[in-house]
């Protein structure tokens, strides 16, 4: 990119905290004059999530003004992609009616507060470079230049909010272990490094075990995940967790990726960890980087990262497909070089020929079909290397995906990773932008935390997918004194078999649906009609399409002719459109989902009273109160799943654990995908790896 000393910007603000209002003077001293129909162009990264300016009301929020010591005036133009990719927002300002000379001066106030305005709401994650790059069209032919250097803003986390306890999954009795706590902002910003806390053990080999805390300094409190407590380790596949899926400034995130690994490691206390930018971004000299920092970062019994990229091709073409090596001898095959202007590396621009490039190399790699701004076209596979579906991350949830795995009779497992792009692995919260959910992580069942074991239990499919909890659930396939876990594959010939279950989860678990393929076999719930109490639960959920355009805005209410005593927001992951109880009979939010859902549960005074009446931008709604059950209404809008179901519940539960056994009688010629799904009363889900239970005597 050539640069040239055009003009000096500088801003008057050096650090600024997360998703705040603020108000930022920046100036540009001209240097070399600017003809008329000239351009001042700064640019924005893409990912950021701040608000969009407007230019019209000095008293609205997000309002941007202008002025100038020139004898012009200045055009003043928004593009959310003006830019080359990774800075497509854009401000773009046009010198009309004269030009600007040397000497003169442009200022801009981003969130200007003179005439009420609360001024412009930040991004909401944070970043020590929040750069205003700014570029000059200086000779009006709409070819900009950058300036040589570009002012930056450090966006801090706020105040803590919230505690959270994370601890291993399982443990050896009688053994002393870490475990941690953090403290995170309004928008799940890490405030200050994690606390390492040692806990002297437990003694009940065979329990489930929680650590509760209380941090002393701000009274924040929170529960860890379930703890397995076993009486020997080294007898037990372990649980690993991972996000093999995100982005950083390199490509089209944000924060370095030496960033990235550290916060997996040290913030979000993962196992595993991927990295995967866009091929097309991946110059030769970040693919070295990639490999480098993987390799700095691995640590074998303790960290687990592995070197990798994201296949970009479009739909047609294969979709996005992540990629992954075992170790820092893989070669790069890109869908394209779009922003690379030399390389040395291969170029596979079908995803077919992908799958030929890695089958041909010696270093042992592995493959995710995902669903990004592109989704995978699987008609395109290859069973020994696209080895999982990736079904829920930061983007939504994609049980389509899986779907037409199924039709198509592919053996694959389940994943969900974040795919975020906020540098935020293992805890990538969607902030304001158009990310409806939080990012997915994936649990690998292994004998040891290193390259070797790790990769080849992806390989076995031994992994289950969660929506960004951290659940210890167990699944065992019975047959003819034969046990099949998870992944495995087993002959049948058609005697009795039983499926075998363990949930624990990290909130009172809802349901556990048991699947054969697409088919929903059986919905088993902790309790039962007679339990049902005075809680309702609204959940409403879906995507528009399989691509880009995918969001629904389900913003909303509901009124009911009741008395509503409490209610709990399901899911709502950007804070700022929660449910707020208006009145005591009315419910109001902002909602988007992309594939998830989000929701509501509602305390009644009298559960055998009145009708709800539910609107939405999406449609309308009716029902009598008193009519609702154990299993849900459903509603559907068209679209991909778009639906609002609403169910009744117990009143308050804590029992996260949930165990049963259950006969199965396979009917289906060849392959049965036996897996379940678990569903948490607060939003979260789950869903295990296929058994693929082979029926070879049909």
């Amino acid at each position: 990119m050539q640069t040239t000393n055009l003009a000096i910007a500088k801003i008057d603000t050096k650090t600024a905290i997360a998703g705040s209002f603020v108000s930022i003077k920046y100036t540009l001293d001209i240097l070399h004059p600017i003809d008329d129909t000239g351009f001042i162009k700064i640019v924005f990264r893409i990912v950021s999530d701040f608000a969009y300016p407007q230019f019209d009301d000095p008293s609205g929020d997000n309002y941007w003004s202008v002025s100038t010591t020139g004898d012009c005036t200045l055009d003043l133009r928004w593009d959310t992609k003006g830019h080359t990719r990774p800075w497509g927002k854009s401000l773009y300002l046009k010198v009309m009616g004269g030009y600007l000379d040397q000497g003169d001066t442009v200022t801009i106030i981003f969130g200007d507060q003179s005439e009420g305005s609360r001024g412009w709401e930040l991004q909401t994650f944070c970043e020590d470079t929040f750069e205003f790059k700014t570029f000059i069209d200086h000779i009006a032919t709409y070819q900009f230049t950058e300036i040589e250097q570009s002012p930056v803003l450090k966006i801090v986390p706020g105040e803590p909010v919230k505690a959270v306890c994370l601890a291993p999954s399982q443990i050896e009795e009688n053994t002393e272990f870490n475990y941690y706590m953090k403290l995170e902002d309004y928008w799940g910003n890490p405030v200050e490094k994690v606390k390492i806390l040692r806990h002297q053990g437990f003694g009940d080999g065979g329990k489930i075990k929680t650590i509760s805390i209380t941090d002393e300094k701000t009274g924040l409190s929170a529960q860890s995940n379930p703890i397995s407590v076993v009486k020997s380790i080294d007898d037990t596949l372990k649980h690993y967790w991972g996000d093999f899926h995100g982005q950083t400034e390199e490509s089209v995130g944000t924060n370095t990726i030496d960033d990235y690994f550290a916060f997996a490691r040290d913030y979000a206390m993962l196992d595993i960890c991927g990295h995967q930018a866009n091929d097309f971004q991946v110059t030769d000299e970040f693919w070295e980087k990639i490999n480098s920092s993987s390799d700095d970062y691995y640590k074998s019994g303790h960290f687990v990262t592995f070197p990798g990229y994201e296949w970009s091709g479009n739909t047609p073409l294969g979709g996005d497909r992540n990629v992954y090596f075992a170790n820092n001898t893989g070669i790069i095959s890109r869908s394209s070089e779009a922003l690379i202007h030399e390389t040395r590396y291969l170029s596979s621009p079908t995803v077919e020929k992908l799958f030929e490039d890695l089958a041909n190399q010696e270093v042992d790699s592995f493959v995710f079909a995902h669903v990004g701004g592109r989704y995978a076209n699987i008609d395109m596979h290859d069973e020994d290397i696209e080895i999982a579906m990736e079904i829920h991350s930061a983007w939504g949830t994609f049980e389509w995906l899986l779907h037409d795995a199924f039709d198509r009779g592919y053996r694959v497992g389940i994943c969900a990773n974040s795919d975020g792009h906020k540098g935020r692995p293992g805890a990538s919260f969607p902030g304001r932008s158009t990310f409806g959910s939080l990012g997915g992580l994936t649990c690998v069942l292994a004998r040891n935390l290193d390259r070797e074991n790790i990769a080849k239990a992806m390989h076995q499919r031994h992994f289950y997918a969660t929506t960004g909890n951290r659940p210890i659930i167990k699944l065992e396939f019975l047959y003819s004194g034969n046990k099949a876990i998870m992944g495995d594959i087993l002959p049948y010939a058609g005697d009795s078999a039983e499926l075998e279950v363990s949930v624990e989860g990290t909130a009172p678990i809802e349901s556990i649906d048991i699947f054969n393929g697409k088919e929903k076999l059986k919905t088993i719930r902790p309790y039962t009609a007679n339990d049902l109490g005075n809680r309702i639960k609204i959940v409403w959920s879906g995507a528009e399409r399989r691509g880009r355009a995918r969001k629904v805005i389900w913003d909303g209410s509901v009124t009911l002719d009741n008395t509503i005593n409490d209610i709990k927001p399901i899911n709502f992951w950007n804070p700022d459109g929660i449910p707020i109880l208006s009145s005591k009979n009315k419910i109001t939010w902002k909602s988007i989902t992309t594939g998830g859902g989000s929701g509501v549960i509602i305390s009644l005074d009298n559960i055998k009273k009145g009708k709800l009446r539910l609107e939405t931008t999406q449609g309308n709604i009716e029902c009598d109160i008193e009519k609702l059950g154990i299993s849900p209404q459903i509603w559907e809008f068209g679209g991909i799943k778009k639906q609002i179901e609403i169910v009744r519940l117990p009143d308050e539960r804590d029992n996260n654990s949930f165990s049963f056994k259950l006969a199965l009688e396979i009917k289906n010629d060849g392959d049965n995908p036996i897996y379940i799904r678990v569903n948490q009363e607060d939003g979260h889900i789950a869903w295990t790896s296929p058994v693929y239970v082979k029926d070879d005597e049909k």
